[in-house]
């Protein structure tokens, strides 16, 4: 959740026939074979190391680094840690704000309403937009006219996050509005206007989804397949496995994050061995793809990134860790 979203321009067209498969592999289909799991399991105390990492994250001096704590923490432990999201809506970064509206709107905290209401006219254009988000959650949808104004927005990453929030409200009404962002000029809004239609289950935003995945540019690849997996609908998994056999490392990370989210652990091995990767942003990579595959036979490679001498690896680390099952 970050005010300037890693998206990009689709470069490929695909048929406007189904993406999705007439009959396949449903939400409940059995996982394909990976690695043997062994017997391994979580510590407490791993646990609570994690848990501490992510707490000391919120108050890093990078705002990139205290937003990622907080998804980390919504992701992890959910409403559990309302205190600190209720906090961080005074962070002065406008990034941590935005992150944490978002969390409030997705848990439904109660509690945030009225710091809510008055970011509701924060001077950042996209923290307004997160505050309407989590208001409407909260059932007062008296601002939610301004998501749609915001997809008219001179600003991309307004642009952007507006439609981001509408995609994550999960009404398919919409639909309509988002459909005319697949044609918005700047590549971040369509891909992530695609992303949010399919999350609401329109077909047009899959088939963007598609072609960016069998795009030659990585990062369009990165979104796309991450996107593609976001609904846990399973159909799209032959989709997703587009990335399997990439020449980037980073892709094959993504890739086997995405797969995790659909319930296979196939890529479990590459993204075990890219722990010790050369370079920060694909041990970042592998701890997200091993947190969403959620083998506890990874907590041992996951307890050494907490000492990664990146923070960004830690939070990553800690998160995955508390995604471990």
């Amino acid at each position: 959740m970050r005010t300037s979203c890693l998206l990009a321009a689709l470069a490929v067209a695909v048929a406007s026939a189904g993406c999705l498969p007439e009959t396949g592999p449903g939400p409940g289909s059995a996982r394909p074979p990976g690695a043997p799991r062994g017997t391994a399991q979580v510590s407490a105390s791993l646990r609570a190391q994690a848990e501490t990492e992510l707490l000391s994250a919120l108050d890093s001096t990078d705002p990139v680094i205290r937003a990622h704590a907080i998804e980390g923490l919504a992701e992890a432990r959910g409403a559990a840690a309302r205190t600190e999201f209720l906090r961080k809506l005074s962070d002065p970064d406008p990034l941590v704000r935005f992150a944490a509206c978002m969390a409030c709107g997705e848990l439904r905290i109660a509690d945030a309403r009225p710091l809510l209401l008055k970011l509701v006219t924060d001077a950042d254009s996209s923290v307004q937009v997160g505050a309407i988000f989590a208001l409407h959650r909260l059932g007062d949808v008296r601002f939610s006219s301004g998501l749609e104004e915001a997809l008219r927005s001179p600003e991309p990453s307004v642009r952007a996050n507006a439609a981001f929030a509408l995609g994550r409200l999960g009404e398919k009404s919409a639909v309509k509005i988002l459909l005319p962002a697949l044609r918005d000029r700047a590549p971040e809004v369509r891909l992530q206007s695609a992303e949010a239609l399919w999350r609401l289950g329109n077909q047009q935003g899959l088939t963007y989804l598609v072609a960016a995945g069998i795009s030659g540019n990585a990062a369009h690849q990165m979104v796309a397949i991450l996107a593609m997996a976001a609904p846990r609908d399973r159909r799209v998994i032959e989709h997703v496995r587009c990335g399997k056999d990439s020449e980037y490392l980073e892709v094959r990370l993504v890739t086997a994050r995405a797969l995790g989210m659909l319930s296979s652990d196939e890529m479990f091995d590459i993204a075990l061995s890219a722990v010790r990767a050369g370079e920060s942003r694909q041990r970042h990579l592998a701890a997200l793809a091993l947190g969403a595959i959620g083998r506890p036979d990874a907590a041992d490679a996951l307890a050494a990134l907490l000492k990664d001498p990146d923070p960004d690896v830690r939070v990553a680390a800690a998160t995955a860790i508390l995604q471990l099952r």
